[in-house]
């Protein structure tokens, strides 16, 4: 189960941008009392047609559903019940400006096209058109089913698109989770590493903590192995998702809830109090750790449940995942600097070819990253393996495919598992957390890096490209600053008896 959990994890190492198509806000309003008013995503072509910046300089127009033709034909609708109105019908078989030729021809001021399908930019030919000028938009067509019911059957709608905030705050949040839980997790992972040495040094407790023992070591087979199935399983996902993601949140769930269990364990351990037993089956159990696994099993469920609820789920969604990542960053074990170099070299590859090569083989030039991201094909289930915070600036891109900012769990625990491996180095040569301290500020920077990118170049960039070589490098250079490099590369080969026990602190 934990194999399988992280790699769901390392399959998704993206952060997404905001969008940046012609996106634009259809605001619709009902004449009820009080008044009732919702606003909804739209794509157009800024090549045919310029939308005011802002609510209060749009016109708006009285809505008129025409969504039971799809309007090729002049003789489809009377012109009479398209003249100065807004019409919406749905997408079939002739271009956009072909049934915008048709609108404007008999006095519509607006045309909305409904579709049932994904929406995708508006690309015909406008040189073909030249005399069309009234605003077509692309809209879902659920959002007008959502309109009618929710407005009633007199509506005005207005189009708009403001310009993209320069900077969203809410990738300030990403940017503290992340460092906080791969901090976090590096430190507990020395913690354990420190409780080891003392067990190694006291033969009466070795026993004991080998039984507790729940580390996962990878050596440089086993991280080229997973890497491979990496690969198999994110081409899986492109071909087969509508399944597969199902599986992927049954794993989340239990992986999730068990991860929950073992980071509040810790804390409950601390606390010295409450700690009655109950006998069963020839063992011992404390009544707060069955509570406990109770309460970490009904926030799975109750996240499985309302998994699609954008209000409040993000929050269980993120709470869950911080507690998954900082149970991997502390059970999976790099043995030495080299499995840390094999593991963020090959999925940083990884990472760059799903992003940037893969558009060049597949049939609709996206990038199989991106698209398994998104759910490919439209497909309304996301993959659950991420951290994710709404937009704090209002905008179109709120409305459209992407409300949210993401980061991969992949971008937490690969860069994770080298803080994690500094800080037990630094635990077992007794240097005052600095291996610890410089790769956490070294995450840090790349995430930084990171974002500054993602905002220049507006499109989903493999964060491992910039946190590899930035965590890597500092590293390395800590490492030969001390000379240190030999031992940092081959790990500390300490005997039973021979290693010091030394503070964490």
């Amino acid at each position: 189960m934990r194999a399988a959990a992280l790699l769901w994890a390392a399959l998704w190492g993206l952060l997404l941008p905001p969008v940046t198509a012609d996106e634009g806000i259809l605001h619709a309003s009902g004449n009820g009392v009080p008044p009732v008013a919702k606003d909804y995503c739209i794509i157009y072509n800024s090549n045919w047609v310029s939308l005011p910046k802002s609510l209060d300089n749009a016109t708006s127009r009285t809505l008129e559903n025409l969504t039971s033709t799809v309007l090729c034909n002049s003789s489809d609708v009377p012109s009479a019940l398209m003249k100065d109105k807004a019409v919406v019908v749905m997408r079939g078989n002739c271009t956009f400006l072909e049934k915008a030729r048709i609108a404007e021809s008999s006095g519509a001021k607006m045309l909305l096209i409904a579709s049932k399908s994904r929406l995708s930019p508006l690309s015909d030919n406008k040189t073909d058109f030249e005399d069309v000028t009234l605003p077509v938009a692309l809209i879902r067509y659920n959002d007008i089913v959502d309109m009618q019911l929710t407005l009633g059957s007199e509506v005005n709608v207005t189009l708009y698109s403001p310009p993209l905030p320069e900077f969203d705050y809410s990738m300030v949040v990403i940017f503290l989770i992340a460092v906080f839980t791969v901090a976090l997790g590096g430190y507990w992972s020395g913690v354990a590493e420190l409780e080891n040495l003392k067990a190694i040094a006291s033969p009466g407790e070795r026993e004991t903590r080998r039984k507790k023992e729940e580390n996962v070591t990878f050596t440089p087979v086993t991280v080229i192995l997973f890497v491979v199935i990496c690969c198999v399983m994110l081409v899986l996902l492109y071909f087969f998702y509508k399944w597969l993601v199902y599986v992927i949140i049954s794993v989340f769930c239990l992986a999730s809830a068990m991860s929950l269990y073992n980071c509040l364990a810790a804390l409950v351990a601390e606390i010295p109090f409450g700690q009655c037993r109950i006998a069963c089956c020839n063992k011992s159990v404390e009544v707060r750790l069955i509570f406990l696994a109770a309460f970490c099993i009904a926030a799975a469920v109750v996240w499985a449940v309302f998994r699609n609820e954008d209000r409040w789920a993000w929050i269980l969604q993120d709470i869950l995942g911080v507690a998954f990542c900082l149970n991997f960053i502390k059970t999976l074990k790099m043995p030495n600097f080299k499995s840390c170099v094999i593991l963020l070299g090959l999925l940083l590859l990884y990472d760059v070819f799903f992003v940037f090569i893969t558009p060049f083989i597949t049939k609709n030039g996206a990038s199989i990253m991106v698209e398994v991201a998104a759910g490919p094909f439209g497909n309304s289930e996301k993959l659950p393996v991420v951290i994710r915070v709404p937009r704090l600036e209002y905008s179109a891109s709120t409305l459209c495919d992407m409300p949210f900012s993401l980061l991969g769990f992949g971008d937490i625990i690969v860069p994770g598992l080298l803080v994690a491996y500094c800080r037990r180095f630094d635990v077992q040569t007794s240097s005052s957390s600095v291996y610890y301290v410089s790769c956490t500020i070294a995450y840090a920077i790349g995430m930084v890096l990171t974002f500054i990118v993602l905002a220049l170049m507006k499109m989903g960039q493999p964060a491992l490209l910039y946190l590899v070589p930035c965590t890597l490098i500092t590293s390395s250079l800590v490492a030969w600053r001390r000379k240190e490099m030999k031992k940092f590369w081959k790990g500390s080969s300490y005997q039973v008896g021979q290693m010091p026990v030394v503070s964490i602190l």
